[in-house]
């Protein structure tokens, strides 16, 4: 890291006159800790330098209801209703799920499918608004200034209600991850301000523009998880916003937390490897970072938890990098969610969008939109449109792997992709699982040194759509399954019970029958006269004096 002291002692503002205490000092920041496998791709961050930019409203808004891992929500409002920013249209359904809400006032035009930024280009039940251009404001959400002396629940509760998700890729529900477990207590919060997907630049505009509001976001997370350490983790490529990031802290004057400053490596923004990467510690394999006492939060993220629990203002844009070769005009743009990509991309300087290929993410870890006029929505942290003839999975040929081992050697999770891809390629999923097909966290590594050009991570994911698929149909069957044996049981149970009172009936019956003919019986004889005492005298008498006359 030839410079890097330097540069970093330069922007924090240590000077010169104190370079040998800066140097001891800045080496202390450096992390020491890795992971192993990883990959330096071409950088490509352009738009580095530049500032975030407000997109101008489009004239539609396209909402849809499911942009986080879980439950689709329910629409709580009508076609013709007047909502405003801010205003929750789309309702939680489920614990893991996140509400929706309005990015700007205006009257919702329809509730109808609509294709959403999915290699498919499948659809979703979308709310579709149209701007009135006064943007009012929902204010049913008061900012909670004093959050330290509030209960860590009704915090929690905030941020649920603001729809926050992961904003750095996942849109895992926020305050999920923030429920505090007594058996594994959170003692490190760590803020991912890696970003290591090339040309992404939107996480290091925030850190720089937005690093107070950051720092008081990451003391937030701290109070509601009751952790006594944090960490804000950035790479040695960005010594600017490690800067910002240390005087933010300084002017916040936050006791036990530091920027940690980590050499450049991809993916070191991964959740697993990050943790690595600080702490020397691993995630056991089907574990959670919170077995282990850590939580890691993206800094973007970090921020609308600010937004939510200090500004009252729910989850209703984010910022978006737009590049790629296709784009005159590069640039950070604060986007509200559900803008359409088009419209966004004409603020770029892009209107013709023949012969150019749209990637949801980074080049890396993204996705190949197969349609074009689909909305932003909350997991869109990048936007790179790229000319077909420069995109290299255009004009790549597969070619048979001749088993170098570049990708066992750069698997960060310690796979054996090629195996696992020629499992997954011949529809061997149960050997494809014994070879951890759900450990692979699709980063890309191995399809990128591979030489053959083998689409390694796009088998991967069809492996793992496939065996979704397979055990949510046998679910379905043994749910089936279950219902019919149960129908079975309750019809044989009925027909008992039915058979049983029925015996029950002609019991009772044949006992009424014994009892009528017994009855009938009697009614038909005469009946006996009993005698009288008086007879009963006269014939003692007549037997007495029998017995004297008898000879002795």
């Amino acid at each position: 890291m030839p410079g890097l002291f330097d540069r970093l002692t330069t922007l924090i503002g240590k000077g010169a006159a104190k370079g040998a205490a800066s140097r001891v000092e800045l080496k202390a920041m450096i992390g020491t800790a890795g992971f192993s496998g990883g990959v330096h791709p071409k950088q490509m961050k352009n738009t580095a330098g530049l500032p975030i930019v407000d997109s101008p409203l489009p004239p539609r808004l396209i909402l849809p209801l499911k942009q986080h891992i879980g439950q689709v929500c329910t629409p709580i409002v009508e076609v013709g209703d007047r909502v405003l920013r801010g205003q929750k249209i789309g309702k939680s359904q489920g614990y893991v799920s996140a509400p929706v809400h309005a990015p700007t006032s205006g009257t919702v035009l329809a509730i109808e499918e609509h294709a959403v930024p999915h290699p498919s280009g499948m659809g979703r039940l979308c709310i579709i608004i149209e701007p009135d251009g006064k943007d009012e404001a929902d204010e049913n959400l008061p900012p909670i200034s004093n959050y330290r002396a509030e209960d860590p629940g009704l915090i929690r509760e905030r941020i649920r209600l603001s729809g926050i998700v992961g904003l750095g890729g996942a849109v895992f529900p926020t305050f999920i991850k923030l429920l505090r477990d007594h058996r594994h207590p959170v003692e490190m919060v760590i803020l991912n301000g890696i970003e290591c997907e090339p040309y992404l630049t939107c996480d290091h505009r925030v850190m720089l523009e937005h690093s107070a509001e950051i720092v008081r976001g990451l003391d937030v997370i701290m109070h509601a998880v009751e952790a006594q350490r944090g960490v804000i983790a950035i790479e040695d490529n960005k010594p600017d916003a490690i800067a910002a990031m240390q005087q933010a802290l300084t002017e916040a004057d936050l006791a036990h937390v530091e920027v940690r400053v980590l050499p450049t490596r991809y993916p070191q923004g991964s959740e697993k490897q990050l943790i690595q990467a600080v702490t020397g510690r691993q995630v056991p394999v089907g574990k959670l970072p919170l077995h282990i006492g850590v939580l890691c939060q993206n800094v973007g993220t970090t921020k609308a938890i600010h937004d939510a629990v200090c500004l009252g203002v729910p989850l209703t844009q984010r910022v978006v990098t737009i590049s790629g070769d296709a784009v005159p005009e590069p640039a950070n743009i604060c986007v509200r969610i559900g803008t359409p990509i088009p419209f966004v991309l004409a603020q770029c300087g892009l209107e013709d969008l023949n012969g150019v290929r749209l990637i949801h993410g980074g080049p890396m870890m993204g996705e190949r939109l197969p349609r074009m006029n689909v909305p932003l929505v909350k997991s869109t942290n990048g936007l790179l449109a790229m000319r077909q003839e420069t995109l290299y999975s255009e004009n790549a040929v597969e070619e048979p792997c001749i088993r170098c081992g570049h990708c066992v050697t750069v698997c960060p999770v310690g796979l054996v992709p090629n195996e696992l891809a020629w499992h997954c390629r011949h529809d061997q999923f149960d050997r494809g699982q014994e070879y951890d097909l759900f450990d692979c966290i699709e980063c890309g590594c191995c399809s990128y040194v591979c030489p053959s050009h083998i689409p390694l991570v796009h088998y991967f994911r069809y492996a793992k759509g496939q065996v979704a698929k397979i055990e949510k149909e046998r679910a379905f069957a043994e749910l089936s399954k279950a219902r019919s044996e149960a129908r079975d049981n309750r019809l044989a149970h009925e027909q008992a019970e039915r058979a049983a009172r029925r015996s029950k009936v002609r019991k009772q019956q044949a006992a009424s029958a014994v009892v009528k003919a017994k009855a009938e019986d009697g009614a038909d004889k005469p009946a006996e006269k009993k005698p009288t005492q008086a007879a009963k005298d006269m014939k003692a008498k007549d037997m007495k004096a029998k017995d004297m006359e008898k000879p002795a």
